[in-house]
């Protein structure tokens, strides 16, 4: 989960007063007894050793935490801001999953210099009541608690925004400095749930992970959590799992996880992964009796996941044709990169795969042809769509005697989104096409969209709802359907208004999420009679009630950067092969 990449803001949940939680005390007003821990070199470090501090700073993180990797340079930044006024930063990692290595290289890619400590027993997090990563603590002159909770408010769950609106550490600093009492003395910590090794499995559990969470894993998760992709943390394994086990609850709880927006009332899709409310439950019941982990004998092997490019080797390999650098922070607008792949002939393309070089900052990336004699600014808004990337959504080949004509002279443009995640990188991400031979292609796929480039969306207004809509001239086959907004976007709804007047509801996304570009492929394709209208109609947020919007004062356009909005209902759809436009090859 990247994060990038999850939405809900968390309330904070403090357990009960039992080994393995954090104390069900009240921390405003404890007292800190001091404690020495061990630093991620092996060194010892005491609380004691800030004994003329002003005021201690108490953070706790995971090494595996996507909101730490946002908000441990924010740390550096603080710590650095108030050294000079007699403030000490200690960082403490609470997880029995991470190890002092693991810790030590998150804080090098970050390059940050703090103090980092391991507590692998959680005593010093219960001691706290700790419960999260990033989860802070401001300590007064005489250890006492004056402050507990987030760092500021920019960055949460499925939030981004462009600054904070309270900096609410360093406003509680800057009070208990001036011995004044702090104004907000607790708000939420959002982020990931510490991994405490203590937890107490049931004596006659009625769910292990070996019978019955393990499958659900296998099934619906470890594609994306395992060693080397996009999610942040591994689910392959008993160990792993059990210290994640809360925050994988939580998640599944509030169908953040797996990522899948449409409404099951409409339309059947062949890469749904909606987990069905029996697998939550089973998920959160093996957590309530403490993540038992039954006979790990009978757990069969992994599956042989494929490495490198999924749908095979390509015929052809492109890149951007020059690296990009990331900044740790800040906003990026979108990026175009063409390519010429030096088509000589017609060509027949089966698969295409987008490789992303900096997994972790990709937020999505869209390939688009343009033909002989087209300008890519035309032919973007054409929508000539042949692949797509996105965390979480696999590669998919066509079905056999499906391609995609690519005529003599066609160059590629590769739109590259990053997100910003707190560590610079260096991306160069790649494109794999395989090809055919013209006499084997039954089907041309095509993309298409229905686009609205005179959008307006009023300023202050939470549920602007407008459309746009496209024609099929000749009957076609719909294969996938791509709804594309930006960050106000709330709402999208595709329907086929058919020539007798029907209409056909064939997706339905209520809440809408601009961290995740879903395709989502139609079990069976549906038939678009000739004279048949794709009609989408999109809900926009405008209003300061939408945490990611940049800025609510103000009438939003068309436009293709993020602060902009879009309206487009991508499709990809069949036809005859020999149905290719007379004038495809000659433009």
């Amino acid at each position: 989960m990247t994060t990038t990449i999850l939405t809900t803001v968390l309330s904070l949940a403090l357990g009960i007063a039992s080994a393995g939680t954090p104390s069900a005390l009240p921390s405003i007003g404890r007292r800190i007894e001091n404690f020495t821990l061990t630093n991620v070199s092996g060194q010892k470090v005491s609380l004691d050793e800030s004994k003329d501090a002003k005021a201690v700073v108490v953070l706790f993180v995971g090494a595996e935490c996507p909101l730490v990797q946002q908000y441990l340079p924010r740390m550096h930044q603080i710590a650095e801001q108030f050294k000079k006024q007699g403030v000490s930063v200690l960082c403490i990692d609470s997880n029995v999953q991470d190890t002092p290595s693991e810790i030590h290289s998150l804080a090098k890619k970050l390059y940050v210099d703090l103090t980092i400590l391991m507590d692998p027993n959680a005593k010093i997090a219960d001691a706290f009541g700790a419960h999260r990563t990033p989860e802070v603590f401001l300590l007064d002159q005489d250890r006492v608690i004056r402050y507990k909770g987030r760092i500021d408010d920019q960055f949460e769950i499925g939030v981004h925004r462009a600054k904070p609106t309270r900096s609410d550490l360093v406003l509680a600093i800057e009070e208990v400095l001036a011995k004044k009492q702090v104004s907000v003395a607790e708000t939420k910590a959002i982020g990931c749930i510490i991994g405490r090794s203590s937890k107490e499995s049931a004596q006659n559990p009625t769910v292990t992970y070996a019978e019955h969470v393990e499958p659900i894993f296998r099934k619906r998760c470890v594609e994306c959590h395992r060693e080397g992709e996009i999610s942040p943390f591994s689910l392959t394994s008993y160990d792993n799992a059990k210290a994640w086990g809360e925050t994988v609850a939580e998640i599944v709880d509030e169908q953040r996880m797996p990522p899948w927006f449409a409404s099951p009332k409409y339309g059947h899709f062949a890469n749904e992964t909606q987990m069905p409310d029996s697998e939550r439950a089973v998920i959160r019941q093996w957590v309530n009796e403490g993540c038992p982990s039954g006979d790990l004998a009978k757990v069969p092997p992994l599956p042989e996941f494929s490495v490198g490019w999924a749908l095979g080797e390509p015929d052809k390999v492109y890149d951007m044709g020059e690296d990009f650098h990331i900044p740790a922070t800040g906003v990026i607008g979108y990026k175009h990169y063409t390519i010429d792949p030096g088509f000589t002939e017609d060509m027949w393309a089966i698969s295409s795969e987008a490789r992303p070089g900096a997994r972790g900052a990709v937020h999505h990336i869209l390939v688009f042809a343009i033909p002989p004699g087209g300008s890519v600014r035309e032919e973007l808004m054409e929508g000539r769509l042949i692949g797509a990337y996105a965390p979480g959504v696999p590669a998919h080949a066509l079905e056999p005697g499906q391609a995609v004509f690519l005529p003599k002279g066609t160059k590629i443009v590769m739109q590259m989104h990053y997100t910003t995640n707190g560590i610079p990188q260096v991306d160069r991400s790649t494109l794999g096409l395989r090809f055919c031979k013209a006499e084997q292609v039954k089907q041309r796929v095509e993309s298409g969209m229905a686009i609205n480039f005179l959008l307006m969306i009023p300023p202050n207004n939470g549920n602007r709802t407008i459309q746009a809509s496209h024609v099929f001239m000749e009957d076609e086959q719909l294969l996938t359907l791509t709804p594309h907004m930006h960050v106000r976007g709330k709402a999208f709804r595709y329907e086929a208004v058919y020539p007798n007047g029907e209409k056909e509801i064939i997706l339905d996304i209520p809440r809408y999420d601009f961290n995740w570009q879903i395709t989502y492929r139609l079990a069976e394709p549906k038939l678009m009679p000739k004279g048949t209208k794709l009609l989408c109609t999109a809900v926009f947020d405008n209003s300061s009630a939408n945490p990611n919007n940049p800025n609510p004062n103000i009438w939003v356009r068309f436009g293709p950067q993020t602060w902009d909005e879009m309206l487009i209902g991508w499709y990809t759809a069949s036809l005859p092969s020999a149905t290719i436009p007379p004038q495809a090859s000659a433009r």
